[in-house]
C-alpha cells in the first residue's frame, strides 16, 4: 500500500440533480449516464463497510497516476449506484488490478477494447446478488451492473482514463460501461472458479481479467463433448486476437464461459474442468505462417520466443503458453450458447480476497 494522501476534494454541488448532472457532464466524471451525487454522506456510508482511514490509497491508477484513496473509490461507487454492502467487492477488485501483474497501465491506455472482467466468487456473490444465470452478462441486475460500473468511474476519474484521452481504445467496448459477473453455481457441474485457482470453497474472492467483450459460441448440433468444445475452438482461432502474438509471452490468457446447457453436456460425458482445458489448448492453435498473415506479426518483438520461431513457417503455437491459462466458468441460462473472450494479451488475472462479511454486517 502506498503512503496515505490528504482527504478527497470537497465541493459545493447543486441541490437539484438536474444541475448536478449538467455540473457532472461538463467536467467529465460520468461514462455518458446518469451519476448519483457522491455526498459525504453516502461516501461515508460505504466507507463504514471497510473499516479503514479513508485516505489510505490502494496505489496509483494509471494512466494519470491518481491515488485510489478508499475515499475516491467509495465516492465512484456511489456515483455507480452501489449499496454500500458492495462496496468490499469493489475495494477487492480495486486492489486486484492494481497489482503489477494485471498491467492495468497497458489495458488502460492501449487502443485494444480490453476492459477489466471482475468474476465475484464464493459466499459474497450470493449475499449480495451477483447474478450468474440468463442474461448475466446483460441488463436488468444491480449489483452486477454498479459494481462494474463503480470500477469504471474509478478507472476515469481516478486514473484520467478518459475516451480518447488516457483511455485510447481505437472503438471503445459496451464492456468498458460495466463488466461483472458470478458464476451460475446451481447450474455448473464443476467446483466455483475460484478454487480452481487455490481458494477455498467458502472463501469470497475477487478475479480479474483483462479481457474483450463477449464471443458468442453457438451449437446446437453437437451431442458429444470433443464435437461442441471444437466448435467453442473454432470460435477462438480467428487471427485477430491479441492472444496469438502474446501466446509465448508469460502473461497470455483466454476465458470460456461455458453454457450450462453445454457444461452438463459437457461433464456427463465424463469430463472435468481441466479436460475442457486441456482440449481447447490443444485445439487452439495455428502455424507461423498463419500468423504472417496479418494481426500483429511485426509487433512479435514483444514476445522474444516467437522471434526464435519466426523463420519457421510449420512451427505450431497455442493460443496461450500453458493449459492453466485457459479459464473454463459456467454462467447463463438456457439456450446452447456459450461464450468466449480473448484478453489484452499481455495481462495476468488477479485474484483477491473479499473482506466478507464486513463490519457491522451480518453474512
Amino acid at each position: 500500500m502506498t503512503q496515505p494522501e490528504i482527504a478527497a476534494e470537497r465541493l459545493e454541488i447543486p441541490a437539484d440533480w438536474e444541475t448536478f448532472q449538467e455540473l457532472a457532464d461538463e467536467r467529465r466524471w460520468t461514462d455518458g449516464l446518469p451519476v448519483v451525487p457522491p455526498t459525504v454522506e453516502r461516501v461515508a456510508a460505504m466507507l463504514e463497510l471497510v473499516g479503514a482511514d479513508a485516505t489510505s490509497s490502494l496505489g496509483p491508477v494509471p494512466p494519470g497516476g491518481g491515488q485510489a484513496t478508499l475515499e475516491r473509490v467509495a465516492a465512484s461507487a456511489v456515483m455507480a449506484g452501489c449499496k454500500p454492502e458492495w462496496f468490499p467487492v469493489v475495494v477487492a477488485a480495486m486492489r486486484a488490478m492494481l497489482k503489477p501483474g494485471f498491467n492495468l497501465l497497458g489495458i488502460q491506455a492501449t487502443t485494444h477494447p480490453a476492459a477489466p472482467l471482475i468474476v465475484v466468487s464464493g459466499p459474497v456473490a450470493r449475499a449480495i446478488g451477483v447474478h450468474g444465470g440468463s442474461g448475466a452478462f446483460g441488463p436488468g441486475f444491480r449489483a452486477n451492473a454498479t459494481i462494474g460500473r463503480a470500477i469504471r468511474l474509478a478507472l476515469i476519474n481516478i486514473g484520467h482514463g478518459h475516451p480518447g484521452h488516457g483511455d485510447r481504445s481505437t472503438q471503445g467496448s459496451p464492456a468498458k460501461f460495466s463488466y461483472c459477473v458470478a458464476e451460475n453455481v446451481e447450474e455448473t457441474p464443476w467446483p466455483e472458479f475460484h478454487v480452481s485457482r487455490g481458494f477455498a470453497p467458502e472463501q469470497s474472492v475477487v478475479t480479474v481479467i483483462g479481457a474483450e467483450a463477449p464471443h458468442n459460441v453457438n451449437d446446437h448440433e453437437n451431442t458429444e463433448a470433443a464435437g461442441l468444445l471444437g466448435v467453442v475452438a473454432d470460435t477462438l482461432l480467428g487471427l485477430g486476437n491479441n492472444n496469438w502474438y502474446m501466446a509465448h509471452h508469460d502473461r497470455s490468457e483466454i476465458a470460456v464461459f461455458l453454457g450450462p446447457e453445454h457444461a452438463k453436456q459437457i461433464a456427463a460425458h465424463g469430463w472435468s474442468r481441466e479436460d475442457v482445458q486441456e482440449f481447447i489448448f490443444s485445439k487452439v492453435v495455428r502455424t507461423i505462417a498463419d500468423l504472417k498473415i496479418g494481426g500483429m506479426w511485426q509487433m512479435k518483438d514483444w514476445s522474444p520466443q516467437m522471434l526464435a520461431l519466426s523463420d519457421d513457417d510449420a512451427a505450431t503455437v497455442p493460443i496461450v503458453r500453458r493449459v492453466e491459462d485457459v479459464f473454463v466458468l459456467v454462467a447463463g441460462g438456457p439456450g446452447k450458447h456459450s461464450l468466449v473472450m480473448p484478453t489484452f494479451g499481455i495481462t495476468e488475472a488477479q485474484s483477491e480476497l473479499v473482506d466478507w462479511p464486513p463490519v457491522g454486517l451480518s453474512a
